[in-house]
């Protein structure tokens, strides 16, 4: 099934050779890949770019764990390019390579080479690139699907598709199952397994139910001003009295480095 995210495509045709770093960055699972490896690509090839001239790269498959070295991973890109037109360099999923900074700064350096990464990690991607390349890396953040990209491929009316998009969301792999308790497992499962438990393991973080309280509480709190000193005190009425909001403001900051949040300043 192809869901088209013409928005997102447009944004990348826009920066197409323009002389920066592509990071497109993102929570797991909302389609960055996807975006990638087939809608830009198959834009690309249908505009005439010829298939050995597009070097993709998914650096969570374990197919391709020896280019997790940095200057292995290198040396494939490069052994690729071969003449000088323009070859278009897709790194998915680039935090994973250990100082994947100058690996990109060096690639950047060859002239015909235009560069796009992925990650699902703001710390390491939008903060790390977008200083260290000083100008050089220009940012496109993906979204889940929005409402009229879901409604795009649901089949039923559009009050039956908002029913089920406002009830479950737009992540893309929704639209693919059939049944309420496989959507509602999936959901589970991803938030459990792909986010929670990555972002724990991550930053070294307590293993205990902190951060599944915390992330509950946020969820029950939309459209509510707050903060960790709020927060903090909601932990200290629940029992749990060793929860500072120093130690919540740390959790906030993991949430939003995954993308799995957003911080929303008052202005008045």
């Amino acid at each position: 099934m192809m869901i088209e995210r013409n928005i997102y495509l447009q944004r990348l045709i826009d920066r197409k050779e323009n002389g920066m770093i592509k990071v497109i960055t993102g929570i797991r699972r909302c389609g960055k890949s996807y975006l990638l490896f087939n809608i830009y690509r198959d834009w690309l090839i249908n505009s005439g770019v010829s298939e050995d001239h597009i070097i993709m790269v998914g650096l969570d498959d374990e197919q391709n764990e020896e280019l997790l070295d940095r200057k292995l991973l290198g040396e494939y890109v490069r052994s690729k390019i071969t003449d000088e037109s323009t070859y278009y360099i897709v790194l998915d999923e680039i935090q994973l390579v250990e100082g994947f900074e100058k690996l990109l700064n060096g690639l950047n350096r060859i002239k015909n080479a235009d560069i796009y990464v992925t990650g699902s990690n703001s710390r390491f991607l939008s903060s790390d690139i977008l200083t260290e390349f000083r100008g050089r890396g220009d940012e496109v953040r993906i979204y889940p699907l929005s409402f009229s990209e879901f409604y795009s491929v649901f089949n039923g009316t559009k009050t039956e598709a908002w029913r089920e998009y406002s009830l479950y969301g737009g992540m893309p792999q929704i639209v693919e199952q059939r049944r309420p308790e496989q959507k509602e497992n999936f959901l589970k499962n991803l938030f459990k397994k792909v986010y929670l438990d990555d972002i724990i393991s991550r930053n070294n973080l307590r293993g205990d139910n902190i951060m599944d309280i915390l992330v509950n509480i946020l969820a029950s709190s939309v459209g509510s001003n707050t903060n960790p000193n709020k927060l903090a005190n909601t932990f200290v009425s629940n029992g749990y009295k060793g929860v500072s909001n120093k130690t919540i403001a740390t959790y906030i900051d993991c949430l939003i480095d995954a993308f799995l949040i957003s911080k929303a300043s008052r202005y008045d």
